[in-house]
């Protein structure tokens, strides 16, 4: 089992931007890829950004691209997303997320995750 602990959420004026930190603790050597994901009032959560461990690989979703930026180290095991740009529509609860599924960062499916933060609230005034 992998515990995971987000930071950094918060209120930022549109045009704003945010870092948020994960730290993954217990099993994390096992983790094939981490990432970002949210959920605003409403809507289903949605995938943000991913890394994969063994090449560093990442995927963004299009509605952040050239905004987020996911970063991390694998011997720390933690990773990071800044968030430049920001718009009233980045408002959510984000969480982390790591899984030991292969492949996973082509889809970023959410089913394949199997640990979880507890989320952090970043919220996007106008």
């Amino acid at each position: 089992q992998v515990q995971l602990v987000e930071s950094g959420g918060g209120l930022v004026q549109a045009g704003g931007s945010l870092r948020l930190s994960c730290a993954a603790s217990g099993r994390a050597f096992m983790t094939d890829t981490m990432g970002w994901f949210r959920q605003a009032p409403g809507k289903e959560r949605e995938a943000v950004a991913g890394i994969k461990w063994n090449d560093y690989r990442t995927y963004y979703a299009d509605s952040v691209k050239g905004r987020f930026t996911i970063s991390g180290d694998n011997a720390k095991n933690t990773i990071h997303l800044q968030m430049n740009s920001l718009k009233p529509e980045d408002t959510a609860v984000y969480f982390c997320a790591a899984t030991t599924i292969r492949r996973t960062i082509m889809t970023m499916a959410a089913r394949n995750f199997g640990s979880w933060g507890q989320g952090t609230q970043v919220t996007v005034s106008s």
